[in-house]
């Protein structure tokens, strides 16, 4: 009943508010920095009375522009932003509708120093439609990669095998300056291992885009925002690193901007060795359940990397309202991954028989080259501008691998040991297309339109090779030549408004896609052509300044490419395999968000309740293959006097199933879920940011498949079960410029069907000093600080049960020196104000 109560005022009071609407006259204008004329997004606007009363206020938008409600009266209006000298209208007799035009804000240079400070902790920014992580201060992922970066981001989690999910779903879209930057063919976990964490300016994580983002990514999108410098001049850093294990960078963002021109560069070197280990207990059983055998498999790996990374590119300033940028991206990485996995085997009473050695150096080639370039025309300051944007992108990769498979201590090499060899030749082309219009017109109102081209062509030639009389055969179940082709094109239009307190946001996207998946070794054609509507909705409502609520919906599809499809897998184990599914068919997915923010003086909490549901999930599932990994037991060699094999008595045949591991397309998919970000500043020296999430996942779905005896096997993958996940970020300045910082994180137990997964802890920690007037910093961050962050599950087959550890990276310890050239404090804070107006953001926004 009370709650019942509550609603009926919360509703009365918003029926008063449109009412009474009518009555009051609405302020608005512009607030724009005095140097640079660049707006300044969230100043404060306060309206008093002349007495100094507060009656209303708000926050300027990304534009810097504001509207306000207020009755007819005399007030004093003035306006605030962080480092920046207050601006008051004294005495401004409102009788109706006021439009005040451009306020100029000039910085205040006895803030300086201050600011600096503030800035300098304010590492994640809460939006109401989304959160901007600042990497340049967060001292746990220097001498990192762009993996490191990501999983430091609140509500970003990435496993131990790299991959990365939001909110707990891997449905993702990851972005490089709102690009997919070649991402899509190649493995994403790979690439974003590759890149250096000290190119990375900020990440923005968008869990519901509207009707102008890519509809791509049912779980949302995570737009990763290279460096580049905004402050005349010279200036930039340089990065230095070294680490146990190997890890040892080289890292330089520099930039010269001037009033005609920005250049801008980032240049890096890296070597990384990555060390990590495997391990799985299984039990076989046969078909009335009797245990057969037992095999345990334990594997390490080393994975070395060399890598290359530049960037450069320039803004060319054609004149006031119009600026051309061209920017080319290059990277090329050598790697080798040599990986040894023993085998021991045990008869069915647990007795040992015999332990098998696998050897499997892999060695890899990877190179990259992007070109981009776009022009934006401002018609004015009001937000009237068109957007065109051009992307051509090229890469290979090149994977070979030997694969050595002996019995340990056998005298019958001939009969026992396997050899083999892989090899993969990947090429990927892309090109995107873009054009963006935006149109403000009236108060408060705006339209946008757009189209985008997105063109991939993918070929994938991976063969296995089985040496046989000392002669390599080709295995066709381990060799495929694989070409993809994906062409989408996209319109797209919305149209916000804001009235009062209130603020919609309508959109439609259209999305035409036509899809090719060909397995032209074997003449397998396939094409999916299909087009679908991406409609979206926002509301939201502003209770007070700092106080607001919305709730939104928007459709999402995912496509899957690159390991997902390709028939082809890597031969690490020879009884547990993956394999991709060349006929998986795309995922749509409704999703919807209820999300509630309030900023206190120190406090800062966003809140979020979700809805996901999707058709035609894929998820990964194991059964048997049909084939058996054989060896003979209990065999007998009969020796001469110089003990050589002379005649070999045969034991008994013992043969393992072989596990293949797919993702399938199942019914459906629910996730409900509600989230909690708290930014607390409980002293300025102490920052505590906290991330909670808490969510169903829901499956309702049969996997119908033939097995190799001809039946037809039906698996019920009807599963519901709660998970959940938090971080915790502590950063504490201390005296004599030292600064402190701790991360940890817990990730909850989860299951599906087939899999248990346990919960899994880890913390990270760093400490840093400035020297040399502040202009360089030495950090020293240890990750992984327990050595703790291991995937554990158990897997249940009817043929077999597994029990599973993987650790893909262990305990990294990292010393890195920066050095930083900037002319001066107000160039280095002017830069600080630019990274949090969001620029770079805008091409990904379309």
């Amino acid at each position: 009943m009370k709650k019942l109560q509550t609603s009926l005022v919360l509703l009365l009071l918003l029926c008063t508010s449109i009412m009474f609407s009518q009555s009051k006259a609405k302020v608005s204008g512009q607030v724009i920095e005095q140097d640079t004329k660049q707006p300044l997004e969230f100043a404060t606007v306060t309206i008093q009375t002349t007495d100094n009363q507060t009656v209303s206020g708000g926050l300027t938008d990304i534009n810097g522009k504001y509207s306000i409600d207020v009755p007819p009266g005399t007030y004093n209006i003035k306006f605030d932003f962080i480092s920046f000298k207050s601006t008051a209208i004294k005495s401004k007799a409102i009788t109706g509708n006021t439009n005040l035009g451009v306020t100029l804000m000039a910085p205040d240079a006895t803030l300086l120093n201050e600011i600096e400070i503030v800035a300098d902790r304010s590492t994640v920014d809460i939006k109401l439609d989304k959160r901007v992580y600042n990497v340049g201060k967060d001292m746990i992922v220097r001498g990192g990669s762009v993996s490191d970066v990501l999983d430091n981001v609140p509500s970003i989690s990435v496993d131990p095998d790299g991959n990365v999910s939001l909110r707990g779903n891997d449905g993702v879209t990851i972005l490089i300056d709102g690009r997919p930057s070649n991402l899509a063919g190649s493995n994403v976990a790979e690439v974003l291992r590759l890149l250096p964490a000290e190119s990375v300016e900020k990440v923005e994580v968008i869990t519901n885009p509207s009707a102008r983002y890519d509809a791509e990514g049912g779980g949302g999108i995570v737009n990763i925002i290279l460096r580049k410098g905004k402050a005349n001049g010279f200036n930039g850093s340089v990065v230095a690193s070294t680490g146990y294990p190997d890890n040892h960078g080289l890292n330089a963002n520099l930039n010269y901007r001037s009033d005609n021109y920005n250049l801008f560069s980032n240049l890096g070197y890296s070597y990384r060795s990555s060390p990590g280990n495997f391990s799985t207990d299984s039990e076989y059983f046969d078909e009335e359940g009797n245990t057969t055998n037992f095999v345990n498999e334990r594997r390490d790996y080393e994975r070395e990397r060399q890598g290359y990374n530049a960037s450069f590119g320039a803004d060319i300033f054609l004149n006031k309202t119009t600026t051309w940028t061209n920017s080319i991206n290059v990277r090329d990485n050598d790697g080798e991954n040599p990986t040894e996995t023993y085998y021991d085997y045990f008869f069915a009473d647990g007795s040992f028989d015999e332990t098998r050695y696998r050897y499997n150096l892999e060695e890899e080639e990877s190179d990259n080259i992007q070109f981009s370039s776009s022009l934006l025309k401002k018609f004015n300051d009001e937000g009237h501008k068109l957007d065109v944007n051009l992307s051509l992108a090229k890469s290979n990769d090149y994977e070979k691998a030997q694969i050595d498979d002996i019995v340990i201590g056998t005298t019958t090499p001939e009969v026992d040991n396997i050899f083999q060899r892989t090899l993969s030749d990947e090429e990927e082309d892309r090109a995107l297309a873009q054009v963006d219009y935006v149109l403000p017109f009236g108060e408060g109102s705006q339209f946008e339109a757009g189209y985008r081209g997105s063109f991939l062509e993918l070929t994938t030639d991976a063969q296995t090779e089985t040496l046989e009389n000392d002669i390599w055969i080709i295995d066709p179940n381990f060799s495929s030549l694989l070409e993809y082709k994906e062409n989408v094109n996209a319109f797209y239009a919305q149209y916000g408004s804001k009235i009062g307190k209130f603020s919609y946001l309508l959109g439609l996207r259209w999305e035409d896609s036509d899809i090719e998946v060909n397995l032209l070794d074997r003449e397998d054609f396939n094409t999916k052509k299909y087009n679908n509507f991406f409609p979206s909705a926002f509301l939201s409502y502003e209770f007070s300044e700092g106080t607001n609520a919305s709730i939104s919906y928007s459709r999402r599809i995912n496509r899957p490419r690159g390991w997902f499809i390709n028939p082809f897998s890597s031969l690490v184990s020879n009884i547990n395999i993956f394999t991709g599914n060349p006929d998986l068919d795309p995922s749509m997915t409704d999703a919807m968000e209820v999300g509630f923010l309030k900023k206190w003086n120190k406090v800062t909490l966003s809140s979020t309740a979700y809805v996901n549901i999707t058709k035609d999930v894929y998820q990964f599932v194991r059964r048997e293959s049909g084939e058996f990994f054989t060896q003979v037991v209990g065999g007998e060699d009969i020796v001469n006097d110089n003990n050589e094999v002379i005649e070999v008595i045969d034991g008994e045949d013992v043969r393992t199933p072989i596990i293949l591991t797919s993702p399938v397309n199942l019914a459906k998919q629910y996730r409900y879920g509600f989230e909690f970000d708290v930014n607390y500043n409980p002293y300025r020296w102490w920052r505590i940011n906290g991330n909670f999430n808490f969510f169903k996942n829901q499956i309702d779905g049969d996997y119908t498949y033939t097995n190799f005896l001809g039946e037809t096997i039906v698996q019920n993958f009807d599963n519901s079960n709660y998970s959940w996940f938090t971080r915790v970020n502590s950063r504490v300045s201390l005296p004599l410029d030292i600064n402190w910082q701790l991360n940890a994180r817990y990730t909850g137990p989860r299951e599906n069907a087939q899999s248990r997964y346990k919960g899994i802890f880890s913390a990270d920690t760093a400490i840093s000093k400035d020297i040399l007037n502040e202009r360089a910093t030495i950090s020293l961050n240890v990750r992984d600080i327990l050595n703790s962050r291991k995937r554990k599950l158990t897997n249940t087959l009817p043929q077999v049960e597994s029990y599973t550890e993987m650790q893909w990276r262990e305990r990294q310890i990292t010393l890195s020196f920066t050095y930083r050239f900037n002319p001066s404090k107000a160039d280095k804070n002017q830069e600080q104000r630019g990274n949090q107006q969001g620029d770079g953001g805008d091409f990904m926004g379309k």
